[in-house]
């Protein structure tokens, strides 16, 4: 009797050492910013004692600042260093799970800030032996210009978690500060940014498929990163060369719509395999949009979410490049003609795009000084996003833009100053849902949903549905962070 209670003590030893294992291998995360292991369990998730939320060793969750189709964005805050981060935060049993590839592709582009983990360690050394210049020889990556760093991933409660830098307003703020119009000298000093952006994320085995303004960024003046336009998102992107062949993906007909429908290509609209040329179209779009202020297709009405998609499509291919680019230079068209004709296979020449715009940016007697048309703009009310940190403003990647739940804001403030307690604006507050927003938001394939992009679609202000045992808190406002909580059930009562 007594050996047989051995053995089980034994095996019950065991196996708790085995989970412990199994815990600490399911964290998949670097630390970033402090000493300690990235490696973690359940109990980083919440401090019982005090009530504080975190995310790892040492992020503090704070208020929600966002939610979408992916789950709800919050803003954090590194406790080793005190700097404000963004948290994107998923649920485990979200039926169309993205996070966790998100974060592998920031890691395959080189923006990650702390150690290694097992979960991507092989895309990093296929990256390693294509020559990726971003990554330093002790194994850690450093983030290429224009590409947010993410600090960590892993479990939170019943949520994964995605640490990320801390970024701008989008182009789609600004470009509603800007009175819906870019300048030429803006358009063309954004394109000749977002093609480096959209050649690295190329040149890393990748095809992003999400272009639209929310997604582009400006750093923060503060990192003095206020002139970089960044990159975010990458819950849609796709690996375009298999690497077990190291070939490219074969051409497909019949896919499902991946993108958003304001912007994305017309091969998209007809159900072809997406490759770097569609988003090159898609960035073409977007420039056309900035110059115009609106684009031929937005606005079209149709019973159902298929057949606008369709309508979307047919007005594309029935609106002659000419006449897209009517009243602007000829670059704009001979950019659109040069990519609708690229093959889908075929490695566009990202040098001779960026020569077009630049040698038209100089014939024109432009100087690239950095000045964008939005450049010590004020705001009319507060921007969806901004996030009053008592240090500075603010604005974090996959904004909520729900401008009712944002009111107020001072007037005559500059748009995004490094003044203590002052709020930028901007006019969103004037405009309805449709205004902002012409383009429909497609869900990728994998998930197989379909989701109105006007106006809520990846920006909804509706709360994530918690699950039955999904805790849900009522937090408490002090400092930017909720420090008392009071505990309610996530059930229906």
């Amino acid at each position: 009797m007594q050996k047989r209670e051995g053995r089980d003590r034994e095996k019950d030893s065991n196996r708790e050492e085995a989970n412990k294992r199994v815990s600490r291998s399911n964290a998949g995360g670097g630390g970033g910013g402090g000493p300690r292991s990235a490696m973690h369990t359940s109990r980083h998730s919440m401090s019982s004692s005090s009530g504080v939320l975190m995310v790892g060793p040492n992020f503090r969750v704070g208020k929600k600042i966002g939610c979408g189709n992916f789950g709800e964005l919050r803003l954090g805050k590194n406790l080793y260093n005190n700097e404000h981060v963004a948290i994107k935060m998923e649920p485990m049993k979200s039926k169309a799970p993205q996070l966790h590839l998100e974060y592998r592709f920031y890691k395959l582009l080189g923006s990650h800030a702390g150690g290694l983990s097992s979960r991507v360690e092989g895309a990093v050394q296929e990256a390693k032996k294509r020559d990726m210049d971003d990554l330093h020889q002790d194994g850690e990556t450093r983030a290429p210009e224009g590409i947010p760093e993410v600090y960590y991933f892993g479990p939170c409660g019943k949520y994964n978690a995605l640490v990320m830098e801390l970024l701008g307003p989008s182009l789609e703020d600004l470009f509603e500060v800007c009175g819906r119009r870019f300048s030429l000298k803006t358009v063309l000093m954004i394109a000749t940014q977002l093609l480096h952006r959209i050649e690295y994320v190329h040149t890393r085995h990748l095809i992003y498929r999400d272009v639209k303004p929310e997604n582009f960024l400006i750093g923060r003046s503060t990192n003095k990163k206020d002139k970089v336009i960044h990159i975010i998102d990458f819950g849609l992107a796709k690996e375009y060369i298999d690497l077990e062949t190291n070939k490219h993906i074969p051409y497909r007909e019949h896919k499902s719509l991946t993108g958003t429908a304001r912007y994305m290509s017309i091969n998209t609209h007809l159900g072809k395999e997406q490759s770097r040329r569609d988003d090159l179209e898609a960035l073409g779009h977007m420039f056309m949009y900035f110059l115009r202020g609106s684009l031929p297709w937005q606005g079209l009405k149709a019973d159902t979410l298929k057949e606008r998609y369709q309508k979307i499509g047919d007005t594309k291919r029935a609106t002659p490049i000419e006449s897209l680019c009517e009243g602007h230079p000829e670059e704009m068209a001979t950019y659109l003609r040069y990519v609708r004709r690229l093959d889908f296979f075929e490695t566009p020449d990202y040098e001779y795009l960026r020569k077009l715009f630049q040698e038209l940016f100089e014939r024109r007697g432009y100087v690239d000084d950095g000045e964008f048309d939005w450049t010590g703009k004020t705001m009319q009310s507060t921007p969806v996003g901004s996030l009053q940190t008592g240090h500075e403003i603010v604005t974090s990647p996959n904004r909520d833009r729900n401008p009712a739940a944002n009111k107020g804001g001072a007037k005559g403030v500059p748009a995004w100053p490094d003044v203590p307690n002052k709020q930028p604006n901007n006019t969103l507050g004037n405009l309805t849902p449709a205004d902002r927003h012409g383009s429909v938001q497609v869900v990728s394939s994998t998930n197989g949903e379909l989701a109105n992009d006007d106006p809520t679609a990846g920006h909804s202000n509706t709360p994530i549905t918690a699950a039955a045992e999904v805790e849900i808190v009522d937090e408490t406002k002090c400092c930017c962070f909720f420090k008392r909580r009071k505990k309610k059930s996530g059930r229906q009562k």
